[in-house]
């Protein structure tokens, strides 16, 4: 198949003096003739805007969905996990760098192959995953409508930069988001990772109304684990509802980033600052007690998912209630 039909006219753009203007996310960016916008998968191709990413897929694997992470989203099954390249941030921390900060080497997966990849996997879980969904736009669109005709659940892992329009028309068929909320100060996301709070802070407000999500906060020593920003932090996902999941996660050093490991003492301070207004407040990447790890019935204490690892494991739940209490649980199973 030819680049040209394999890769459609992107959604979302208008001309603007000789040069293209993307309006996917709030980066904006202005495309010269023959370049693409800094997420590098969408080019000015002769005055319009290609989705050169379009069925471009650098990785693909089945994970636990636990590592996503979502805790509350099917625990303890199997999702197929696949990424393209490219992204809207340029986060010096970032672990995929190596996929996300540059044209990594592809295979052209159509629709209807990613779809038949997940039911032969016998999965009924899959995930745009490892970079940035988000700028896959078209592809993840059209691979969710498909997969949602065979049966299959779609879920985001995403940053959340994204415009408020083209995340209206893509929800519709997505299940599950885990959305990075790297921290809750403007100034982070513009002088450290060159994005925009706001628009995060929309997309996860956007985003709850419409399907489940959980939020992820990487803490990073010295660049938001104070704890008035934690504080800040906390109120603004517990005004979405204590219900709402919230994972601290632990940094280690990679890509430009120099900063120590997280200790864990200041992933426990996290979460006990967080579940004084919240229910599900867990630490990732480390290993401590279940405390921090496992579910419990917000009610009566009782243990829902039991995890080991990324393994989760329903226990205590009758008919979606606690079987101790009978308080409706808050998983999705």
């Amino acid at each position: 198949m030819s680049g040209a039909v394999r890769h459609p006219v992107a959604k979302y753009w208008h001309s603007e003096d000789g040069r293209v203007r993307c309006l996917l996310c709030p980066n904006r960016c202005l495309i010269a003739p023959g370049k693409t916008g800094r997420c590098l998968g969408r080019r000015n191709v002769e005055g319009r805007l290609i989705a050169e990413n379009y069925g471009e897929v650098v990785s693909w694997a089945i994970d636990p969905v636990e590592k996503k992470p979502l805790y509350h989203f099917y625990p303890g099954e199997e999702i197929f996990s696949v990424a393209t390249y490219g992204c809207n941030l340029l986060c010096p921390f970032c672990q995929n760098w190596e996929i996300s900060q540059c044209r990594a080497p592809t295979r052209y997966i159509p629709p209807e192959e990613l779809v038949k990849m997940v039911q032969d996997a016998g999965l009924r879980l899959v995930s745009y995953t490892y970079t940035e969904p988000l700028i896959w736009f078209e592809y993840v669109l059209d691979c969710g409508r498909l997969m949602h005709e065979a049966g299959i659940r779609n879920v985001l892992v995403t940053n959340g930069m994204v415009e408020p329009e083209p995340l209206e028309e893509i929800l519709p068929v997505i299940d599950a988001m885990n959305i990075d909320l790297k921290s809750i100060r403007e100034e982070f996301y513009r002088d450290y990772v060159q994005g925009f709070l706001p628009a995060v802070l929309n997309t996860i407000r956007q985003a709850k109304v419409r399907c489940h999500i959980e939020l992820t906060t990487l803490l990073i020593p010295g660049r938001n684990d104070s704890e008035a920003e934690l504080e800040a932090l906390t109120d603004f996902v517990a005004g979405l509802g204590r219900d709402t999941v919230l994972h601290f996660s632990r940094y280690f050093p990679r890509h430009k980033a120099r900063e120590p490991v997280t200790p864990e003492a200041t992933l426990i301070r996290a979460a006990e600052i967080a579940k004084r207004k919240l229910d599900y407040v867990y630490l990732g990447n480390v290993h401590l007690g279940p405390e921090f790890r496992d579910t419990f019935c917000p009610g009566c204490g009782t243990v829902l998912v039991d995890r080991s690892g990324y393994q989760g494991r329903v226990v205590n739940v009758e008919a979606g209630r606690c079987r101790v209490c009978h308080r409706q649980v808050e998983l999705i199973l």
